[in-house]
């Protein structure tokens, strides 16, 4: 069966360009943008279930947007002051400039690594070893590879939920008829199954980025019909581009 609709669980551009339209384009597809996630932020007073005082922290790591939000939200909700000398660091370089909603970027301490993954970050933390890091996570963070790596490096740091991701719910009338579907976190297949818990795949064919959310479609006894990242495709959109090439023929 030749693929002609597919749902990509993740948030659609808005910068209105992106390889999916490329894709699109070139096989003769149609692509939606559906997350079955969304992130909320933790209210103050649940936050203040966890005892923790933000304003102890001279250096704060953030891996995402959403950490960013919701640190300064909490901040300003719990009335705690921003320091100028507060260190922040950053997996990369645009996440470091989006510190910018909230700060005079050029007045503050801002490091970044140059491929979003923490590990970059780490001479930067062991450099600055003396400061107390709060580390901004969300309450999905078990087996949480970052946390090994801090621990491992003996960086003195905090974890602290700030934000939680919930199953973004579709409405009864919202139709569900895709011929493919793209997951990208082992949480968009629990909201799969919440959302549709009679689903039978059939041949409706399903793909993923990352390992542990191609574990979490095995478990829930999916078919996984597309992965990455692979040899010949690091990317999902690489990944996508072969298997359409392919299934479309």
């Amino acid at each position: 069966m030749k693929i002609k609709k597919i749902l990509i669980s993740q948030p659609e551009p808005q910068s209105g360009k992106s390889p999916y339209f490329d894709i699109a384009a070139r096989h003769g597809v149609e692509v939606y943008f559906r997350p079955f996630i969304k992130v909320e932020g933790l209210p103050a007073r649940e936050f203040r279930q966890e005892k923790i005082n933000l304003a102890d922290y001279t250096g704060i790591i953030f891996t995402s947007r959403s950490a960013v939000d919701n640190y300064f939200r909490l901040c300003e909700e719990t009335r705690v002051p921003i320091s100028t000398n507060t260190k922040y660091f950053c997996t990369s370089e645009p996440l470091a400039l989006y510190l910018q909603k909230y700060i005079v970027y050029r007045k503050r301490k801002i490091f970044h690594g140059e491929t979003g993954k923490l590990a970059d970050m780490l001479p930067s933390l062991t450099k600055h070893n003396k400061e107390t890091f709060l580390y901004a996570v969300s309450d999905v963070h078990k087996n949480d590879t970052n946390a090994e790596m801090l621990d491992k490096a003996k960086i003195n740091y905090t974890k602290a939920v700030m934000y939680r991701t919930v199953s973004n719910d579709f409405t009864p009338d919202e139709p569900f008829d895709y011929d493919m579907l793209l997951f990208f976190s082992p949480a968009g297949i629990d909201s799969l199954l919440k959302n549709f818990p009679e689903f039978q795949q059939g041949d409706i064919q399903v793909g993923c980025f990352g390992a542990s959310t191609a574990k979490a479609i095995e478990e829930a006894g999916l078919r996984l019909d597309l992965s990455a990242p692979s040899p010949k495709a690091p990317s999902i959109t690489a990944a996508l581009d072969l298997f359409l090439k392919e299934k479309n023929a």
